[in-house]
């Protein structure tokens, strides 16, 4: 990865935080933190994706600029050495994040207040992020313990051995044990090409990273030991589907579900085929 981790800033208690993981990703992977705002106008004659004031300035510069140095103050207080960028495009935030995750490492974002089922809205810049962001998607949330494990969701896709990829690279940077999660009949299977092969693989690309294999039951069992796990967790790791339009169905029942209700924060990864 050499690309940069981009988080969107919106002076939000939630972006502030997803600014400070961001911080630390970005000095993880040793690239730039690019600081994203969205500028929304009312006009439509101004187009998307370009700056929403010229070089004179306005008020509207000088208070989104405010609240980029504020960002990256919360930058430099949980990461000092990392090189920090600002970018104000117009846009909605979804359109303004996703166009720059076609060259970011990472997309960094806060996950919106939870209502009373405790989710995001299936609307949200976060949900609808993780569903299409061309790059893998960190949504900031809960409660993270900093001394639990990664958490990866396994399956037989494409997308969850990328996922398996992204999360032994994780657990080796943060010196985190890994506990992979799967339904018995990707444990039983055999193929040369399947998801325990590709861990054999990487656990001999990480020796430095302890793996736990836990079995789960087919039917309803890995949403629910995803999300008991993510409690223990610093961070759970899914695959998106990549299928169609609809978020629900890009992200996969298990990726929707820890999208939800998982207790620390969450990395959305998409294979590169997708």
């Amino acid at each position: 990865m050499s690309g940069p981790v981009v988080v969107g800033v919106d002076g939000s208690q939630s972006g502030m935080a997803a600014v400070e993981a961001a911080a630390r990703e970005a000095e993880r992977l040793g690239v730039e933190l690019r600081l994203a705002h969205a500028f929304e106008w009312s006009s439509a004659h101004v187009p998307s994706g370009v700056p929403p004031w010229d070089q004179g300035g306005a008020g509207a510069c000088r208070v989104v600029r405010g609240a980029l140095t504020e960002a990256e103050r919360w930058a430099l207080s949980a990461a000092p050495h990392v090189r920090v960028t600002h970018e104000v495009l117009m846009g909605s935030p979804v359109t303004v994040l996703e166009s720059g995750s076609r060259e970011a490492s990472l997309i960094v974002v806060g996950s919106s207040p939870p209502g009373r089922s405790g989710s995001l809205r299936a609307g949200s810049v976060a949900g609808k992020l993780a569903a299409h962001g061309r790059s893998p998607v960190l949504v900031v949330r809960g409660r993270p313990d900093p001394s639990g494990a990664v958490v990866l969701a396994g399956g037989h896709t494409q997308e969850a051995r990328a996922a398996a990829e992204f999360a032994y690279a994780e657990a080796s940077s943060r010196g985190a044990d890994l506990v992979v999660l799967a339904r018995t009949t990707v444990w039983n299977s055999r193929s040369h090409n399947g998801f325990a092969a590709a861990l054999s693989v990487l656990s001999e690309k990480y020796p430095d990273v302890t793996t736990h294999r836990a079995r789960v039951p087919v039917r309803g069992g890995l949403c629910r030991a995803l999300v008991e796990a993510s409690s223990r967790a610093q961070l759970v790791v899914v695959g998106s589907r990549n299928r169609d339009r609809l978020a629900g169905a890009l992200l996969g029942t298990v990726s929707w579900a820890a999208l939800h209700r998982a207790d620390c924060p969450v990395a959305v990864i998409r294979s590169e085929k997708g």
